[in-house]
């Protein structure tokens, strides 16, 4: 299964984010950087395809750059890319996964730091949490929406933090933790959040609730 979308995103979408299944086009959908060759690097290393894995990493060395006029979804750019690079660049620089490229000298690693200061300027706001979306090369638009998701501003400790884990700057763990503080902060007397919130003020504006646990 997973050769069959992957061989197919490779044959008639590749370098575009995405394959369009019904007219086997691609398009770039989220950014223009190669998303789902990044996002199917940890997949290959796991299915123990060496020649694959090593062949998208140099090819994402070589040829990825993330200083485009793009505005993107922080959200799915820290899932999706910064976690990919990341999870791939811990697999090809270690010994014990078996995927290790004995030329791999941190690349993946130096593209995963760019792309994290480039979201950085999201988490410029009033709550700490973040905006939903940040133009990679001139920051956060003067008109861009105050209103984000729980889950753009409450689920990216995990990338960010091994980013700053690897990088030996906090920054990025920072950040993070303090947007989820933002939330926590404005839980009901239940400890539940709602879906939407102003980044601003705040105010929940959509009110259905999910439960967070510590």
């Amino acid at each position: 299964m997973f050769y069959h979308a992957f061989n197919g995103y490779m044959d008639h979408a590749f370098p575009l984010d995405e394959l369009k299944p019904q007219s086997c086009g691609g398009e770039d959908s989220l950014g223009g950087y190669a998303l789902t060759l990044i996002d199917a690097l940890d997949t290959l290393a796991l299915l123990g395809d060496r020649d694959r894995f090593a062949a998208s990493v140099e090819w994402i060395s070589k040829n990825l750059q993330f200083d485009i006029n793009k505005t993107v979804s922080v959200f799915e750019t820290t899932i999706r890319v910064l976690g990919g690079l990341l999870s791939a660049h811990l697999i090809a620089s270690d010994y014990a996964t078996g995927m290790r490229i004995p030329t791999y000298d941190n690349q993946l690693l130096n593209l995963a730091e760019d792309l994290g200061r480039r979201l950085l300027p999201a988490f410029d706001t009033p709550s700490g949490i973040p905006f939903g979306s940040v133009n990679l090369r001139h920051g956060v638009d003067e008109h861009e929406s105050k209103i984000t998701s729980t889950a753009g501003g409450g689920t990216l400790t995990l990338e960010f933090g091994v980013l700053s884990r690897l990088t030996n700057d906090p920054i990025f763990e920072q950040v993070t933790k303090n947007a989820v503080r933002g939330l926590w902060a404005q839980r009901s007397k239940l400890n539940l959040v709602g879906a939407h919130i102003n980044v601003f003020t705040g105010e929940w504006t959509q009110k259905v609730t999910f439960l967070l646990t510590t």
